[in-house]
């Protein structure tokens, strides 16, 4: 879908594009597969503030919340979020969106809050999705697609809010079959967690499974507060976790530290204690844990693989059609 780096302030088809090759090195980490009960919450290692806000295609107003350049490891197996705030469309009988463009090597997600999108690909993937339902597209081995404001969306006009989000794939997954997953909202499992009620996407949380297949140990999910309060929820170590508030400030752990909201939150990977927030009613936070990958990244334009090398195929690969056309 869509992609930007707010480092390099550029709009973008393919929400990501690197300005120059990003090269990050193996960091040895010990890590543990399941969760170990701990009384005491997990630290608040680092908050980062988003990017200005762009324009992506005509249809998305976002921030960049991360990117690659950042620091890959650190988000490992994640590599990008934007966020299109809340905006109001007049009714138009144009479809906004972004037009036809390549990935390759990661996955692309796409939370539909509110408004309504169209997405179809090179692969024979497509269809609608619109208030509270998830796009998962791997893109692997290579996929053409493009993503657009619904038409009736865009003739009735209305709010529009959406999150997309890139996951790195890892090398043995990169040059698989791409794969389509529309998955609807009231497929997703809801947890009571505290203050907050859970939708789980993807991975397992207290008990629950959510519907998304994933190529590699993530559990995603999003809260809302329905009241003033905490809620805790327990993640394995060894884990990257992310916190991003999608609406209202929230604060981290019996220390209060401050996530405002936009702005994302990495919590200590080699604690084992549960991420607890604390927010008042209405906000909205969308929580990312997954095993980090620990592999060299190599993002430029809409590609991301393990080497330079790679890149330069992956782009005769497209520009020669052996990622396919739209019809």
């Amino acid at each position: 879908m869509l992609g930007t780096l707010a480092a390099a302030g550029a709009a973008v088809a393919g929400w990501a594009v690197a300005p120059k090759f990003f090269g990050s090195s193996k960091r040895e980490a010990k890590m543990q597969s399941a969760a170990q009960t701990k009384t005491s919450p997990r630290a608040l290692q680092a908050v980062f503030p988003p990017g200005p806000e762009h324009w992506v295609g005509d249809g998305f107003y976002v921030k960049t919340v991360f990117w690659p350049q950042l620091d890959a490891q650190m988000l490992s197996p994640f590599l990008l979020l934007d966020h299109a705030a809340r905006k109001r469309f007049d009714a138009s009988h144009y479809r906004r969106g972004v037009g036809e463009h390549p990935h390759r090597g990661f996955e692309t997600v796409t939370f539909a809050y509110e408004g309504e999108i169209e997405h179809r690909d090179s692969a024979g993937g497509g269809g609608r999705i619109g208030p509270g339902d998830v796009q998962w597209m791997t893109a692997a081995s290579g996929i053409v697609h493009e993503e657009k404001h619904a038409q009736a969306f865009s003739e009735r006009g209305g709010d529009f809010e959406m999150v997309q989000l890139w996951v790195n794939l890892p090398a043995s997954k990169k040059m698989s079959e791409p794969r389509y997953q529309p998955l609807l909202d009231r497929e997703f499992p809801r947890l009571q967690l505290g203050a907050a009620e859970a939708r789980l996407v993807a991975g397992r949380l207290a008990g629950e499974t959510g519907p998304a297949k994933t190529h590699t140990p993530i559990t995603t999910f999003d809260l809302r507060f329905h009241e003033d309060g905490t809620s805790e929820v327990e993640l394995p170590a060894g884990w990257t976790t992310l916190v991003f508030p999608l609406e209202g400030d929230v604060t981290a752990g019996p220390a209060l530290e401050p996530i405002a909201s936009r702005h994302f939150g990495v919590f200590d990977r080699n604690d084992d204690g549960v991420v607890q927030l604390h927010a008042s009613k209405g906000a909205r936070v969308l929580v990312l844990a997954g095993q980090p990958l620990d592999e060299p990244v190599v993002a430029y334009g809409p590609f991301v693989m393990n080497t330079r090398e790679e890149i330069g195929q992956a782009f005769r690969d497209y520009q020669s059609g052996r990622m396919g056309h739209l019809l």
